[in-house]
């Protein structure tokens, strides 16, 4: 019955021996060494520049002194947290650093998009490469010369603008003075400045879109716009989520440089924010455990609308970061 039962035994069935840990990480590095190499700098960046000052957020609970030390200094608990949520200027500094990452949002993030769609209609390719060209040069430029551009541009005495609306007949404006404007022009630099940039992830996600789906829809009679709609937009849907819950994690991650290089004390009320009122009190004042605890909690903030962002996400689209 043995013997039976032994020769019956179906091939193929044995349980396969487990390759073991050291040889299937030889095996991999061996096929993909320089794949790991071209990710070394990258994972050095964020190991020296990004995890390794972690330790450092442990002065927030600190009145942190530079002479006695991160671990020497007294320890204060949630002190400059309080400190922080009861400052009569919480809510004007939360409320312009939001509604200019809002702004940002609803016309940035659009922008590379409509540009991916135009440019891939294009026909020409030297006119299409020519246009990528010039849209991608800008995001190149450093901060510090597109805040000073800006400034020139829209100066009153000279600017660019000035002088064409001096030409149509009308007085010159002092844009940079003027509160209410300082988000508008905030927001078309940064989609002057980024638009080409963030065009390529959309482009790239373009060129996994079948053809036959266009192929497909010309048989049907469907026009341009129709395989716009209808096929390109849902090609590139994942691609879309992606970065749109990317984008909302950042919405109160406001760039400190440009918003410091263009504000002036004239424009405080809508031009103050989070990022520009922490180099005031920690690097200029000199209280480095309240701006790190700010900051701190900016950074927990923005973590919360990413991670809700995506829970949106996974129950209505079933497209998440994971």
């Amino acid at each position: 019955m043995t013997q039976a039962s032994a020769t019956t035994r179906p091939i193929g069935k044995e349980k396969p021996i487990p390759e073991p840990k050291a040889s299937r990480f030889k095996r991999l590095w061996q096929s993909n060494k320089y794949l790991w190499l071209l990710f070394l700098p990258c994972l050095i960046y964020y190991l020296v520049f990004r995890y390794a000052p972690m330790f450092g957020l442990v002065i927030t609970f600190k009145n942190y002194n530079l002479f006695k030390g991160i671990w020497a200094s007294d320890w204060v608990g949630l002190k400059y947290y309080r400190l922080f949520l009861n400052n009569p200027d919480f809510w004007p500094l939360m409320k312009n650093t939001f509604l200019l990452g809002l702004y940002r949002l609803i016309f940035g993030f659009p922008a590379p998009i409509i540009l991916a769609l135009l440019l891939n209609e294009l026909r020409k390719a030297a006119v299409k490469r020519f246009v990528q060209t010039v849209s991608y040069l800008p995001h190149f430029i450093s901060n510090v010369i597109v805040a000073s551009m800006v400034i020139m541009f829209l100066s009153p005495t000279g600017g660019l603008v000035n002088n064409l609306l001096t030409e149509l007949g009308f007085e010159p404006i002092n844009f940079m003075n003027k509160p209410e404007m300082f988000r508008g022009i905030y927001v078309l630099s940064e989609i002057w400045q980024h638009i080409g940039w963030e065009t390529i992830i959309y482009l790239a996600a373009l060129t996994a879109v079948d053809p036959q789906l266009y192929e497909a829809a010309s048989i049907d009679g469907a026009s341009r716009m129709r395989k716009m709609w209808h096929v390109t937009l849902p090609g590139i849907s994942s691609a879309l989520v992606i970065t749109l819950i990317l984008n909302i994690g950042q919405v109160l991650e406001i760039g400190f440089e440009k918003v410091y290089l263009m504000q002036n004390p004239a424009i405080y009320d809508t031009a103050d924010i989070i990022s520009t009122y922490v180099y005031r009190i920690g690097l200029v004042q000199g209280n480095f455990s309240y701006g790190s605890a700010i900051d701190l909690f900016m950074g927990i903030i923005s973590l919360i609308f990413i991670y809700g962002a995506n829970w949106i996400s996974r129950r209505v689209s079933e497209t998440s970061l994971w």
